[in-house]
């Protein structure tokens, strides 16, 4: 066997483990955002931070893990992605079952730190 063609093997199957985790850490944490954001009490957060600063930093590591874990993604699409799930968050909190208050400006603030990351891994 070809030290070459084993040494490429076992780097392209580290790879894949790696990128196996960063996709499972990218849905976990999609879907542990979803809960928490459509929980009836959500659980407090140390310090208090306003909503608006639980959506920046919640969109902006949704952002980075998915730009991780899907690195042959268009960008793009990704941020589009994150963007109408913050949308969906919206329309969700939206239902008065949940009782949760839906603002238009929590999505802006997912838009406005999907929009960041974006311009950041494009410099």
């Amino acid at each position: 066997m070809n030290p070459r063609s084993s040494r490429s093997a076992s780097a392209s199957g580290e790879r894949s483990r790696w990128t196996l985790l960063l996709r499972a850490i990218f849905w976990a944490t999609l879907l542990a955002v979803l809960v928490l954001a459509t929980l009836p009490h959500p659980p407090h957060v140390p310090f208090e931070p306003s909503d608006k600063v639980q959506h920046f930093a919640a969109f902006l590591c949704l952002m980075l893990l998915g730009a991780a874990a899907y690195p042959r993604l268009s960008l793009v699409k990704l941020m589009l992605a994150m963007v109408l799930f913050g949308g969906l968050i919206e329309a969700l909190q939206a239902i008065p079952a949940i009782n949760r208050d839906s603002d238009w400006r929590d999505w802006l603030v997912d838009v406005a730190a999907t929009l960041c990351v974006l311009l950041a891994l494009l410099a």
